[in-house]
């Protein structure tokens, strides 16, 4: 299993971005001060987990990221994600390799693509 761990500069937006555009739901967050030192969101059988920029290792400064989750329906996280005002970076589209998906960036730049094509499926 792999989780993508990401750093966010306003990390309590992120979660709040993720979970109303995206449909994260919160497992945990750990605040010290305010400050969130590690959060991790769930989607589906997914898992993200994140932190603020600078809240602890510097290796995990925040970067440009991407991640690719595995959606059972794609038309409505893409719908959810436009109602909340997500910026769309590609639209919906069936792709030639059988998967139904669409690209978004978050706040801070991060690309998250959601699609139905699951690579342990097959």
């Amino acid at each position: 299993m792999v989780i993508p761990t990401l750093r966010y500069k306003d990390a309590h937006a992120a979660i709040d971005f993720l979970e109303r555009a995206f449909g994260f739901e919160r497992k945990a967050v750990y605040e010290d001060g305010g400050t969130v030192r590690h959060a991790e969101l769930t989607h589906g059988r997914g898992m993200v987990m994140l932190g603020a920029q600078g809240a602890g290792d510097p290796q995990f400064d925040t970067r440009m990221s991407s991640a690719y989750v595995v959606v059972r329906d794609a038309d409505a996280v893409y719908e959810r994600a436009q109602a909340a005002g997500a910026e769309i970076s590609r639209e919906i589209q069936d792709t030639d390799y059988g998967s139904r998906e669409f690209s978004a960036r978050d706040p801070e730049g991060n690309a998250w693509s959601f699609g139905t094509y699951d690579p342990f499926a097959s």
